[in-house]
This record gives C-alpha cells, sequence and structure tokens, in this order.
C-alpha cells in the first residue's frame, strides 16, 4: 500500500486492526502516522487512548497489556511501536512475539497498533504476519523524475498552491529527492509569488538562487569532518541571511541518511568526488552514533514543529554542536 491508498481508504472511512509503516523516507512515515492519528482519535483524547513505545524498551507482555486496554469514553485507542527489531534490549524478544500478536489484533476493532519501521526485513516472520485486513505502507521516497513532479503537484493542492505547468519540474530539477525541501520550497514559492496567484518557474528560479547562495553544502561539510567552530559559523550566517530553519534541518537529514546508509554499506547516487567525500564523513562516525545523530535530527524537528519551547536558532545551534563531535 503507498501513502496515498492509506490516504484514500482512511478518507473512506476504513481502519484496519494495524499497520506498519516501513521505509526510510521520514516525511512519509511522519505524515501516514498523523493521518492515522487524526482519524483513530477522532472521537477521543489522546491522553487516555495513546501509547508510544519503542522496541528497544518494550517487552512482549508490556505491548500485549497496551493492545489489550480498552479506549476510554471512544471508539478506538491507538498504540504507536517505534523500532521493533533493534540489536540489543527486549525488542529481540518482541519481534518474536509480534505475529501471535497481529493475529489477536486482526480479530478485533477497538485497538489500532502502528509499527514505524526505517528498515524490515520483509522475510521476518512479523512483517510476513501484515497480510489482510493488516496492511504494510510502503514509506519510500519517489527517485524518478516523474514521480518527484507528481510529488510537488500534489503537494502543491495540499497546500492550496497552483503550479504553472514548468514550475512543478523546475522545482524538481534544484532540489532533487529531499521531500522536506521541495515542501518548504512549494511554501516559499507561493509567498513569492503572492496570495492567491498562481506559481511560475519564474518565482521557482528566484526562490531556487535565493537557497544556492546559502552555504548549506560547507555546512554539511564542516559537521561531517567534525570542524565544529567552522559549522557553527555557517550556521549563523545561514540564519542570518534569512534562511529557514526546517530547509537546514532538511538538508542535514538528507546528508545523513545517506552517511547512514553508506556506512552500513550501501551506495547512494552522485558523482565520485561527491561519494568519495560522503564515505570518508561516514566512516568518522559508529553505526550507533550515525543512529543517535538521526534521532537528534528528529527531535529537532518534533522541536522545530511546536513541541519544545526552545527557539528554532537555538534549536539548530545545539543540533549542529552535536553532529558535528
Amino acid at each position: 500500500m503507498t501513502p496515498e491508498e492509506l490516504t484514500h481508504e482512511l478518507t473512506q472511512g476504513q481502519i484496519r486492526p494495524a499497520y506498519l509503516l516501513a521505509g526510510p523516507e521520514p516525511l512519509l512515515r511522519d505524515d501516514a502516522l498523523a493521518a492515522l492519528r487524526e482519524r483513530v482519535l477522532a472521537d477521543g483524547a489522546s491522553d487516555f487512548n495513546l501509547d508510544r513505545v519503542s522496541g528497544a524498551a518494550t517487552a512482549p507482555a508490556q505491548l500485549e497489556d497496551l493492545l489489550r486496554t480498552l479506549p476510554v469514553m471512544a471508539e478506538r485507542r491507538l498504540v504507536v511501536l517505534s523500532e521493533p527489531e533493534p540489536k540489543r534490549g527486549a525488542g529481540r524478544e518482541l519481534a518474536g512475539a509480534l505475529p501471535d500478536l497481529l493475529q489477536q489484533l486482526a480479530q478485533q476493532q477497538t485497538t489500532v497498533l502502528v509499527i514505524c519501521a526505517d528498515k524490515v526485513d520483509r522475510r521476518s516472520r512479523w512483517v510476513k504476519a501484515f497480510a489482510d485486513p493488516l496492511a504494510v505502507v510502503a514509506c519510500e521516497a519517489p527517485r524518478r523524475h516523474r514521480e518527484l513532479v507528481a510529488f510537488v503537484r500534489g503537494e502543491a493542492v495540499r497546500q492550496g498552491v497552483e503550479f504553472a505547468p514548468a514550475a512543478a519540474d523546475a522545482l524538481v530539477e534544484r532540489i532533487g529527492a529531499q521531500l522536506l525541501l521541495l515542501r518548504n520550497e512549494i511554501a516559499k514559492a507561493a509567498l513569492l509569488a503572492g496570495q492567491g496567484l498562481r506559481v511560475e518557474r519564474s518565482h521557482i528560479e528566484a526562490g531556487a538562487s535565493l537557497l544556492a547562495e546559502e552555504p548549506i553544502w560547507d555546512l554539511t561539510d564542516a559537521i561531517g569532518q567534525g570542524r565544529q567552530a567552522d559549522a557553527l559559523t555557517l550556521l549563523d550566517r545561514m540564519l542570518r541571511g534569512g534562511a529557514p530553519a526546517p530547509v537546514i534541518l532538511g538538508s542535514l537529514a538528507s546528508h545523513f541518511r545517506k552517511l547512514t546508509r553508506l556506512r552500513s554499506g550501501g551506495r547512494v547516487p552522485g558523482p565520485p568526488f561527491v561519494t568519495k567525500k560522503l564515505g570518508s564523513q561516514a566512516q568518522r562516525y559508529s553505526q550507533p552514533q550515525l543512529l543517535g545523530c538521526i534521532r537528534a535530527i528528529h527531535e529537532a524537528d518534533t522541536a522545530l514543529k511546536g513541541a519544545g519551547s526552545t527557539a528554532p536558532d537555538l534549536t539548530l545551534e545545539r543540533l549542529v554542536l552535536n553532529l558535528s563531535l
């Protein structure tokens, strides 16, 4: 199932007992989870009917208790489990217990389980257990040009922004497969065009030229090479120059996802000199350190969306300090 198919089902009022949101694109996972949360908890308070747990810290009995808890003054409750297959911790036993728990879930309609995972082994018994009426939502970022253009057009419609035919192509040409940046650039282009006016290719070119002047690659290089003082100086220059905090964060997220992929033996597209530099940076970090960086970026994203009381500039400064250690 694609995220679009999930949205269509929810719009039609269909809610399944369990979902696996699997894939390396956090924006798609976050959007799918937000849509599920809105539908599942539509008639009840999340304080009583929402539980979020991690695979590394949850034993099978604990998860079973959560799944058997009845909703409070609502039709359904929601349980969100992140990364159920960690290399260490209680989650190693949890993955083995999941098939039976999922089979039990399929027989009821009062609890919805959502499992979020960056990467899963589709040969695992618990993954195979996500058969109808359960569902797997593939959260893979589109890579082909036409797929990215379709994403931009759909996102523009969602934001209520009218795009000229060539504008979506121009945006993809300049940003590539970075969904968070694409989303933010759509909003910026709408501001450049003016309220209620159509976004033209010229607006995309103007916005992209401003973005190109920001030393985002210098910043990621400074962080990846451990040049902490330089990284903070570059960040300050970008913020003073008007670079949006979410755009900077999106670039950092993309950069560290590439480092994580390389560190685990994968590949990333790009010219040889770029991949060589990324590979060198990836070796500075251990795999646990890179996962910690990804978690820190996710926490900063949550803070920028209003979950914290810290100013956006300070949130990014603290993040850059942690990433460049």
